[in-house]
């Protein structure tokens, strides 16, 4: 048997599994609510479901397209029906991944990263759970603590210190790719506020900036400017 057809059959079994679970997953979240208000036979009208419904598909909807179109790349099938399922993505998951495939010499989009990363991935998943379980047992005691004002900044800016320092990290290894991105990233998030006196949501920056990268990166490919756009 071939490795295409190896590959074909794997590929089949991921996709049917990772379906099956996104699908259960869905269930179950669904069903909790629903199970709630069947029990205490409290249901929210149309009117305010929709419109909840619709304030969060205004912030989700475009950040949940963008994550996709973004991240499967980089994870592979295995590995994006994983992170998807269980979840943080963005300050977990894509870093675990995409430091794992640095680690070990592999790259995104290829079948090497896509084994590492759907194993760092569900690494991170399993020790979350682990984490998340202890934290459960010991809220209570350790909520005094948690809850003081001298940890509450440390709290405040834990996504800024995880992307700070993976970004520092990557834009090192390859800053003439990170110039366009970063540039139009800070530019809009000075001048629009500036301007509108409203913030542009990360939904609509991750996919423009990734875009942009794109085009930066194969243009100074093409001119010279990088000898190798994804290793310089």
């Amino acid at each position: 048997m071939s490795m295409k057809i190896i590959e074909s059959e794997y590929n089949k079994k991921i996709h049917f599994a990772g379906r099956l679970t996104a699908v259960l997953v869905i269930l179950m979240l669904i069903s909790v609510p629903a199970i709630v208000c069947l029990h205490y036979n409290i249901f929210p009208t149309m009117s305010g479901f929709l419109k909840g419904l619709a304030m969060v598909w205004m912030i989700y909807l475009p950040i949940c397209i963008a994550e996709v179109l973004t991240y499967t790349p980089m994870v592979g099938i295995s590995g994006a029906y994983l992170s998807f399922i269980s979840g943080n993505l963005s300050n977990l998951k894509i870093p675990c991944a995409a430091m794992a495939m640095d680690n070990a010499g592999v790259k995104g989009s290829t079948d090497e990263g896509d084994v590492i990363a759907t194993l760092s991935i569900a690494t991170s998943t399993i020790v979350t759970e682990i984490i998340i379980v202890i934290g459960v047992i010991a809220l209570v005691p350790l909520t005094p603590v948690l809850t003081s004002k001298i940890l509450e900044p440390a709290f405040q800016n834990i996504l800024p210190a995880l992307f700070g320092a993976l970004g520092v990290y990557w834009i090192m290894r390859q800053w003439k790719l990170a110039v366009t991105p970063l540039a139009f990233v800070i530019l809009v998030s000075i001048l629009v506020p500036m301007f509108t006196g409203k913030s542009i949501p990360a939904g609509l920056l991750i996919p423009v900036s990734g875009l942009l990268a794109v085009l930066a990166a194969r243009f100074m490919y093409n001119r010279g400017w990088v000898v190798n756009a994804g290793n310089e």
